[in-house]
């Protein structure tokens, strides 16, 4: 394998390393972009008809205007503008290659990927929490019939769809799903239906559900999943439903072993948050930074665009300090 120098190389396209490389640019350093899968990999993985909490000019970067239609951007708008973005960089943006190895050397790092090698002076880690699910570990997980990435609700049109969850995702799909035809029961492992769910989609969901359109058993869990049918823990014991697709909105954890590999120190509480500095975002491996919503460890819920889109900022003036 050849191997490439840079001043810095950011795994993960996402906005935030997209934030990362246009502040980069302007300090004159040679950058380099790996992400392990499509351009805003998570954003490409909402559903086709999601709309954002947040108003589009909280999630513009780089000082690039972010037009929408309406004040809260829509997936498809997001996609398109941070398309328009990555396409001012001109340094290298390479899609589907996966950072197996950084390694910590005299100089720099050594970047192993699934294409190349590669050499770098700093290390910038943007690689968000959206790509592990968490599993349930029951049986008939594994099915095709199972997800944990919902897309697009007519695929599932006239089909009896369970969808576990209580959060934004699961009630996104239970919602779209049922008013393009499916039969739709959410299994919730709570009382009530999240708070943090959206404020104009809360009260629509729970209406359905209280009408009887939407089935939804509260304090229960999915045991099992074959074929034709799952097995549901209620208060009331267990049930056995007809079941043709399952929708596990369970939600992501971030690759903190990856964390580990690279030599990153984790907290010892429930959070598992990575250790770096608060003010230039440099881990306890000198050169090696944290930029998104990796730096809240386990809890995702803390860090998103609009507020760790400053993130970029600091971290390359830290780096263009220590590297001039």
């Amino acid at each position: 394998m050849s191997t490439h120098q840079f001043d810095i190389i950011i795994v993960g396209a996402g906005p935030i390393g997209l934030a990362c490389a246009l502040e980069a640019e302007k300090k004159g350093l040679s950058c380099l972009l790996l992400e392990k899968g499509a351009l805003v990999n998570s954003i490409f993985h909402y559903p086709v008809n999601m709309t954002f909490f947040s108003t589009s000019e909280r999630l513009e970067i780089g000082g690039v205007p972010f037009v929408s239609s309406q004040p809260k951007p829509s997936r498809n708008e997001a996609l398109e503008y941070y398309r328009r973005v990555a396409g001012l960089l001109s340094s290298p943006l390479h899609l589907f290659e996966t950072v197996n190895q950084v390694k910590k050397i005299d100089n720099g790092f050594m970047v192993y990927t699934s294409r190349a090698t590669y050499q770098s002076k700093k290390i910038i880690l943007a690689t968000g929490f959206y790509g592990l699910p968490f599993l349930l570990n029951i049986p008939g997980e594994d099915l095709s019939k199972v997800t944990h990435y919902y897309q697009d609700p007519h695929a599932y049109a006239f089909r009896d769809v369970v969808v576990v969850g209580a959060n934004n995702s699961a009630v996104d799909a239970a919602l779209e799903t049922w008013r393009k035809g499916a039969r739709v029961t959410m299994v919730i492992r709570g009382k009530a239906i999240g708070e943090r769910v959206k404020y104009w989609v809360r009260p629509d969901i729970i209406n359905r559900i209280e009408e009887g359109a939407i089935r939804a058993y509260f304090e229960s869990n999915l045991l099992a999943i074959r074929d034709q049918e799952v097995d549901i823990q209620t208060p009331n014991g267990i049930i056995t439903i007809k079941n043709d697709q399952v929708l596990l909105m369970t939600g992501y954890q971030p690759d903190l072993n990856f964390l580990k590999t690279c030599g990153i120190e984790l907290s010892s509480d429930a959070d598992l948050h990575p250790v770096y500095s608060p003010e230039t975002f440099e881990t306890n491996v000198s050169g090696l930074y944290l930029a998104g919503v990796i730096c809240g460890g386990m809890n995702t819920h803390r860090l998103f665009i609009e507020n760790s889109r400053l993130h970029a900022n600091a971290i390359v003036k830290h780096i263009y300090s220590t590297i001039q």
